[in-house]
């Protein structure tokens, strides 16, 4: 039986990921010219691979960013490098990342039109998150960076450069938080450094997300939770969420691909003030933590003719 690998297919060729090169004039590294989707698999399974491509499409669109690879090309590449990591032997679920860059040009923040897009795609293990992360909660806290003003750069850009959210997340870090909470230049709350977030209210249990006009990503998890609190009857706004509607909230969650629903334990202020939630998410969290679960059988029920493994 072969041991998993970590590897990494650019533009067809795949080595380990030591190995793996891009060179230093492609515009991916230089600037972040780049747009990408992350997924992870269950069961060998890839989870909303069609909505990714959807998203990275409209990505691709508005970066006015021409794909010059297929979805199926791109599915098949996948399959390629997947089945050199040896995790079917190993029976092992995996991350993938797949990446399209601008291409390799002159150092000029201009993208000539002649330049050739490159594609990058690394698979290796799935994150393995602090136990206490799933038992307690992470812990967020508001950093003083804020978010890209929507204006400025579309957050429904998943690309390449991160330095906003890297700011922030640093900035937590040294909050003694273990990830970012942003707002934006309204003072409005919006997402974490990649992931969505949700609060229960206080008054009515109401599920309540940041509306999407104060500039996050449209979350592939978190429209699967919305679709959940339709089916389940739960209560859910989206709506501008201030630091006054955070005083009236009794728990907190983040969502994303890799997270799955991660409840949060507490969140720390800008006033230095810190809101507690219950250890290992309130009834709601629970709730849909639970529910998640179930809708992911059934996804994988529905997708298995897309198994990579």
């Amino acid at each position: 039986m072969g041991k998993f690998e970590s590897m990494v297919n650019v533009d067809g060729v795949i080595t380990s990921a030591a190995d793996a090169r891009v060179p230093v004039m492609d515009r991916g590294f230089l600037y972040g010219d780049s747009i990408y989707e992350v997924f992870r698999t269950y069961r060998g399974v890839p989870l909303f691979h069609d909505e990714h491509w959807a998203r990275f499409e409209r990505s691709a669109k508005l970066a006015h960013l021409t794909l010059t690879i297929s979805k199926d090309q791109m599915i098949d590449e996948i399959r390629k490098t997947v089945r050199a990591t040896n995790a079917a032997e190993q029976n092992r679920d995996v991350y993938v990342r797949y990446i399209v860059t601008r291409g390799e040009g002159p150092v000029d923040l201009f993208p000539r039109p002649e330049l050739t897009t490159r594609y990058v795609i690394i698979v290796k293990e799935l994150p393995e998150w602090n136990p206490e992360f799933l038992r307690v909660g992470i812990r967020l806290a508001i950093p003083e960076t804020r978010r890209n003003a929507t204006n400025a750069l579309d957050p429904n850009i998943k690309g390449g450069n991160y330095m906003n959210n890297v700011l922030g997340i640093i900035e937590a870090r040294m909050l003694g938080a273990d990830d970012c909470l942003m707002l934006n230049d309204s003072g409005l709350i919006t997402e974490a450094s990649s992931s969505n977030v949700f609060f229960v209210m206080n008054n009515d249990n109401a599920l309540v997300t940041p509306a999407e006009t104060a500039g996050h990503l449209r979350g592939l998890t978190k429209a699967a939770v919305e679709k959940l609190c339709i089916e389940y009857d739960l209560q859910l706004r989206a709506e501008d969420i201030t630091m006054d509607l955070l005083m009236q909230t009794s728990e907190c969650f983040i969502t994303s691909s890799t997270r799955e629903v991660m409840p949060v334990s507490s969140l720390r202020l800008p006033s230095g003030d810190v809101l507690t939630y219950p250890d290992g998410g309130g009834n709601i969290t629970k709730k849909i933590i639970d529910q998640y679960k179930t809708f992911i059988d059934g996804h994988l029920q529905d997708h298995e003719h897309l198994r990579l493994f």
